[in-house]
């Protein structure tokens, strides 16, 4: 007997385990890709959960193939994971829709640059995550959902990428460490990492501050590669100089300890150049093929 169940009922039925006695309310896209229309997404599901703390569950449909197989990549499902969010139930009788704007946005992102999210990644908003709320939580951490596993569907492979809300200072902090420690030091406090609008950044906290201090110092950090919209090199008596946007100098000093501190390099890019900075025993600056080379001994990074 054929199987009519398409890869979208087979996502649909796994998360419908986690949520055996309800219902979860479906907003579909009004006209999406698959059907000529410009969202990427089949839509946004949305389930009420009570572990841990009352939250609402997002759930979305349209980054992997839910319908034919369409790549030539046989054992990955499109961009080989579904996206989610967790927000802290406040009041509100039905779930907030500007969740839903969110992901469609990062899907938008995605499909229209090709650069897939994955565990450990992170990006800027550029701004509150929720335009009409107050929060500092401004940038975006991605990891598995806890409760949703990796799963294989008809047409290749999944998993479920949560995405986490952290400040602007937490995402500077992940930055210098690894992303994926750094969120497991969230979740000792946060198991389910549920988003809370009115929380104030972890780096606050004295003994969350002193474990992450002690991980960079052990293990450096785990990003290589940082874009500044404000760069440019210029000559100082005859010397190659960087010169960087206020906002950035702060960031950029604690990445040069964490990652050419611990022998390793750090590219940073601007629209118009790109920059190596890697270890060596003596400094030197030179360029090649566009690239500027700084090589820095220990003593000039202290």
């Amino acid at each position: 007997m054929e199987n009519n169940i398409s890869a979208f009922d087979e996502i649909s039925q796994t998360v419908k385990q986690l949520y055996p006695n309800q219902d979860g309310i479906y907003y579909r896209s009004i006209i999406p890709a698959s059907m000529g229309g410009d969202s990427p997404l089949e839509g946004v599901e949305v389930w009420e959960s009570n572990q841990q703390i009352p939250h609402w569950h997002y759930i979305t449909y349209g980054y992997t193939e839910l319908y034919e197989k369409e790549t030539d990549e046989p054992e990955v499902s499109g961009f080989g994971f579904e996206m989610t969010f967790r927000l802290k139930k406040g009041e509100e009788s039905t779930a907030p829709t500007w969740p839903i704007n969110l992901l469609k946005n990062l899907a938008n992102y995605v499909f229209s640059s090709g650069n897939a999210f994955d565990t450990g990644h992170h990006i800027n908003c550029n701004g509150p995550i929720a335009l009409d709320e107050k929060t500092d939580l401004t940038a975006l951490v991605f990891v598995e959902d806890t409760e949703l596993a990796p799963m294989q569907t008809q047409n290749g492979a999944m998993k479920f990428l949560q995405a986490v809300a952290i400040t602007n200072d937490e995402m500077e902090a992940l930055m210098c460490w690894n992303g994926e420690k750094f969120v497991d030091l969230m979740k000792k406090e946060n198991p389910l990492l549920i988003t809370d609008l009115q929380r104030a950044s972890k780096m606050t906290q004295a003994d969350f501050s002193a474990a992450w201090e002690k991980g960079v110092a052990e293990d450096g950090s785990s990003t290589g590669f940082l874009y500044m919209d404000e760069m440019d090199i210029v000559k100082d008596a005859g010397k190659p100089c960087l010169v960087l946007g206020a906002g950035h100098i702060d960031t950029f000093v604690k990445m040069l300890c964490a990652r050419v501190g611990k022998g390793r390099k750090l590219f940073i890019q601007s629209e118009e150049m790109i920059a190596c900075f890697q270890p060596l025993e003596n400094p030197v600056v030179e360029k090649e093929d566009g690239l500027f080379l700084f090589d820095l001994s220990t003593e000039a990074l202290n």
